[in-house]
């Protein structure tokens, strides 16, 4: 029920009497591929467990979350982190779209035009010219960054 778009077709599907309460109602996710809903159907297990265990504690809560979360990011390869903010934002998985955001903003903090391209797949769409002018025009903006 972390899946508000899920929980919203129940909640439509209760109103309307037309459940009978079986478990092989199938609910179309057409804008969701099975990769990404599987890892989302992992972290939503993950921490509703590491909250059952921690329910008392707070801190210990946030704390193992974090430890899940960061193992998770390890296993998760740039290109998916699209396709699982996309998912848990199809979904309206809050916490989940959270996370992933904050990853990729971790991720290409401080890094350069070239590592973002790379990063999420992308090409250049301005000349060779156009690029370097635009680079001594706003030189500020490019200072600070790394250059991996």
């Amino acid at each position: 029920m972390k899946f508000c778009a899920v929980k919203q077709y129940f909640d439509d599907e209760n109103n309307n009497n037309i459940t009978s309460g079986a478990s092989t109602t199938m609910i179309p996710l057409p804008n969701v591929e099975s990769h990404p809903l599987a890892i989302l159907i992992t972290y939503c297990k993950k921490h509703l467990k590491i909250k059952a265990n921690n329910a008392d504690n707070k801190k210990e809560t946030e704390k193992e979350m974090e430890q899940y979360e960061q193992e998770l990011l390890k296993k998760v390869m740039p290109q998916e982190l699209t396709e699982l903010i996309l998912a848990a934002n199809y979904l309206n998985f809050k916490e989940a779209l959270d996370f992933f955001c904050r990853a990729v903003a971790s991720a290409i903090q401080n890094k350069s035009i070239e590592f973002v391209r790379k990063f999420f797949g992308l090409e250049s769409d301005f000349e060779l010219g156009e690029e370097e002018k635009l680079r001594e025009e706003f030189a500020w903006s490019f200072e600070g960054v790394d250059e991996d």
